[in-house]
């Protein structure tokens, strides 16, 4: 029944969370797809791509919050006091809510280690291929189209289903000089020097405007280099594959590592903190310590990225920084249930289990 309801409010809360996140954060792609650096479909896939990244990353934050309000509805509904007066207490819930937390965080591994930086590196690579294509993408055929700051203008009649143009006109201005070609037939082409723009059984006329000294060539083909591309795609840390990241030494390397795993172990621990921390009053609502859980959240958050930040500064040794934030929240669940059950209840429970 717990497992239930928190696979029904963990969908809901996940859902509504990445798209607010995501939402925010495709503004910035989406102005580059309005000034034609991406184009339609790329912009679709990296929709799709970023909607798995966020995901990734506030899986831990939407467990924590599924908790608090399934458990936060089990008291208000005064059914843990049916489950208290039945001889159940704080371990069979626990025990109902690690049922799904440990296989989630198993996955969440696999999400963070893996899926999480093939999505960031399929995102950079499509970005930075349309990137290069940017130039021509607004090309349409019985339109005069101006690059390159006005020295390249060129005029296609028509465009095939496989891309290549027809009657192709070209005026292209350089070192002072002004070439106009036609040609039967063009296409594009990114060759090693950059992108070109193939033409195909022209004639080209090149001179000096007001001079009459003139050379007039036809071609079988002709090449226009439309810019030089001699930039090499750069991935984030975010895209380096895991395999990597365990054979390196660099601190900034290594505290992307602990990020990574940082995802899985916050679903544990956050859960072992959210069930004390649901506990409510009748009259309190099943948002009665929501307040408070998201400024736990909040803080949360604001340790993880200092602890990323002292392990790039190496300020901290790798053992402890892997370790510290999650030692917090487990003495804050300990010292919540200390508070709901007492000392003496809490520390009875702790010798069954060991006994057991």
């Amino acid at each position: 029944m717990i497992v239930a309801d928190l696979t029904r409010t963990l969908t809901a809360v996940l859902s509504v969370i990445v798209v607010i996140i995501v939402s925010r954060r495709f503004i910035r792609i989406l102005e580059k797809a309005i000034e034609g650096a991406i184009s339609n479909k790329t912009l679709l896939n990296i929709l799709g791509l970023k909607m798995i990244e966020a995901s990734i990353a506030f899986l831990p934050a939407a467990f924590f919050m599924a908790v608090l309000m399934v458990v936060g509805r089990m008291y208000r509904d005064q059914e843990m006091s049916a489950i208290f007066s039945a001889g159940g207490g704080a371990g069979s819930i626990y025990r109902s809510v690690f049922i799904m937390a440990f296989p989630l965080a198993v996955i969440a591994t696999g999400l963070s280690m893996y899926v999480g930086p093939w999505a960031e590196t399929l995102t950079k690579e499509m970005m930075f291929e349309d990137e290069k294509s940017a130039d021509i993408r607004g090309i349409a055929a019985g339109r005069f189209s101006e690059y390159q700051h006005g020295d390249l203008v060129f005029y296609v009649e028509q465009i095939g289903d496989d891309d290549k143009m027809q009657q192709v006109f070209v005026q292209h201005r350089k070192a002072g000089q002004t070439a106009i070609i036609g040609s039967e037939t063009g296409r594009f082409d990114n060759l090693e020097g950059g992108l070109y723009l193939i033409l195909e059984r022209g004639r080209r006329v090149l001179g000096k405007p007001g001079e009459a000294n003139y050379t007039i060539e036809e071609f079988a083909e002709y090449a226009v280099r439309l810019e030089e591309r001699n930039r090499a795609l750069v991935l984030d840390l975010e895209a380096i594959p895991t395999k990597e990241l365990w054979r390196t030494k660099a601190p900034s390397e290594l505290a992307e590592l602990h990020r990574r795993l940082s995802i899985p172990t916050g679903i544990v621990f956050l859960a072992l903190l959210a069930v004390p921390l649901a506990q409510i009053s009748p009259r309190g609502g099943v948002y009665g310590n929501m307040f408070v859980a998201f400024l736990i959240y909040f803080s949360y958050g604001n340790l993880t990225r200092i602890n990323h930040s002292w392990l790039v500064k190496e300020k901290i040794p790798l053992w402890f920084g892997g370790i510290w934030v999650d030692l917090v929240l487990s003495i804050l669940a300990i010292a919540l249930l200390v508070r709901l059950y007492s000392w003496r209840y809490v520390l009875i429970k702790f010798q069954e289990k060991v006994k057991l």
